[in-house]
């Protein structure tokens, strides 16, 4: 069975989305599933905002006050942590996802996307780490099992993956796509948010048969 999901390493319930589809799968015999992850950008637009944080950008973004934010962002925390995951929003670095995207995509030439995922949301959201920063994703790269000198390569070279990424986007909205973490089995069923593990093993069941 294939499994593509869309997801944005920025997206906070993508990381919480693919723990649940991942209990999902321990449930099942190993060796079959093939895993995809596409690429998605929630925001396109977003820069570098020096000094300021998730909680103050959100609140400016969506016209909240601070204090509806930071509450906003208690309640994801809690969520996470509820399947094992460790968000430290006061330590998270607004930055575009779109250098991350290109290395996940070189990843995914080498069968190390799930692990290159994996690494770059822990990073973000819990190690605080700086995804727009270049040595930062050369370290993160090479703890996937890239190579330094490709990843070098594709940060020099602005245009290396980016076709990839945005064909990735462009299906998104073709197959109507609103939101990340949207998984597709098959091509014939489709969940879209960071469900129960329930819904994921119903729709694994299904599928299957």
């Amino acid at each position: 069975m294939k499994i593509e999901i869309w997801s944005d390493i920025m997206c906070p319930f993508c990381y919480i989305g693919k723990r649940q589809l991942e209990t999902a799968l321990a449930k099942f015999p190993e060796n079959q599933f093939e895993i995809e992850w596409k690429s998605f950008q929630l925001d396109p637009t977003i820069t570098p905002q020096s000094g300021k944080d998730v909680y103050t950008f959100l609140a400016e973004r969506k016209g909240m006050s601070l204090e509806q934010s930071k509450e906003m962002h208690k309640g994801v925390a809690e969520r996470a942590k509820s399947v094992g995951l460790d968000y430290n929003f006061d330590k998270a670095v607004i930055s575009n996802s779109l250098e991350a995207h290109r290395i996940i995509q070189l990843a995914k030439t080498k069968k190390l996307g799930d692990e290159m995922e994996e690494i770059f949301f822990k990073a973000y959201f819990t190690e605080g780490r700086d995804l727009n920063d270049g040595p930062t994703l050369i370290e993160l790269g090479e703890k996937a099992g890239l190579d330094k000198n490709e990843i070098l390569e594709v940060l020099q070279n602005e245009n290396l993956f980016l076709k990839d990424v945005e064909r990735d986007i462009t299906e998104a909205q073709e197959i109507g796509v609103q939101g990340v973490p949207f998984f597709v089995f098959d091509r014939k069923y489709a969940i879209s948010g960071a469900q129960p593990v329930e819904a994921f093993v119903n729709t694994l069941n299904e599928v299957l048969k």
